[in-house]
């Protein structure tokens, strides 16, 4: 199932981007440490792709600590940009943000050359609490959905720094579709366009192959030690809707709410500390997706040229 997402308030985001980046210094891109290459946004490098990034993973504190670094020096490696993780809800480390911006922009800075500096992500990477971390104010809207914050806001964080926040967006098409799954784990894809059970079922298969230590300590499940990392995952998401009282008429397991259960306690951490993705999976999940995409094109230029009319020779006279 391919999850894709692009409201039409998002095209409204990218037409607001490619305006304002004509003056922006530094680009901001918050992503989710949880899932870095995920919550990546092509479509913002292409908008942005002039300008110098500092790129954020942001919920460090949930994400497991042993990737966070494997993630930072997978994007410090890459020209014209810069990475650091923080935690949001504390303020000392979110002010590395100016700093970074300062050393990726060094001519900036002071009244006559205040640092300009836009702020994005794709949407519940927690970019609002963020902004208002950083400015000690309540400036910008927050909540546990896509999509809160709709329209594009100046915030000064200093007298000479400026940063302009822009609501949440995804991209027209998810390429790589353990990306989509990924970020509807997250929270990042509005409700309507993607079916629980499923990402629940693909969340259950990663962590099983990766987290079933945690599983096994969050559901208790009284099984022999190693046994969650063999369950078939709908029978593990089952089980799990059986221990935490999900449950039908008949003693059927309510699937939907064992679903909502399992991606609710890893939205908000409660599962433990995890990260769904490495750098080289997903470079690999990536260029899959990129040769599909390509093949996908070829077969759509080819069904073009197969029904063209042949053109009616001229007649001369």
């Amino acid at each position: 199932m391919a999850i894709q997402w692009f409201p039409g308030h998002m095209h409204l985001t990218r037409k607001a981007i490619a305006e304002r980046v004509k003056d922006i210094d530094v680009v901001i891109e918050v992503l989710d440490a949880r899932l870095p290459g995920s919550s990546a946004n092509p479509l913002l490098s292409e908008l942005t792709g002039h300008k110098p990034t500092l790129k954020v993973l942001n919920k460090q504190d949930v994400a497991d600590s042993e990737r966070t670094p494997l993630w930072l020096d997978w994007y410090n490696a890459q020209p014209g940009t810069r990475a650091v993780a923080l935690d949001a809800s504390d303020a000392a480390p979110a002010r590395k943000l100016i700093d970074g911006c300062h050393q990726l922009a060094p001519n900036r800075g002071g009244m006559a050359k205040p640092m300009r500096v836009l702020i994005c992500g794709v949407p519940n990477v927690g970019k609002s609490t963020l902004i208002n971390t950083l400015s000690n104010k309540r400036q910008a809207k927050t909540g546990d959905e896509a999509g809160i914050t709709k329209l594009e806001q100046r915030i000064t964080l200093a007298d000479d720094f400026y940063l302009w926040d822009t609501p949440g967006m995804l991209w027209p098409r998810i390429t790589a579709p353990e990306s989509g799954y990924n970020l509807a784990a997250s929270g990042a894809v509005g409700r309507n366009a993607y079916d629980e059970e499923l990402v629940a079922l693909e969340l259950l298969r990663r962590l099983q192959r990766q987290y079933a230590p945690l599983l096994e300590v969050r559901y208790k499940l009284a099984l022999p030690e190693g046994a969650v990392a063999q369950m078939d995952d709908e029978e593990l998401l089952a089980a799990i809707g059986k221990k935490r009282g999900a449950m039908l008429g008949g003693g059927r397991v309510n699937v939907q709410k064992a679903a909502e259960i399992v991606l609710t306690d890893f939205r908000t951490a409660i599962l433990g500390r995890i990260t769904l993705e490495t750098p080289a999976e997903f470079e690999t999940w990536r260029e899959a997706g990129r040769l599909e995409d390509a093949e996908r094109n070829a077969r759509k230029e080819a069904r073009k040229v197969k029904t063209k009319k042949p053109q009616r020779g001229l007649l001369v006279l």
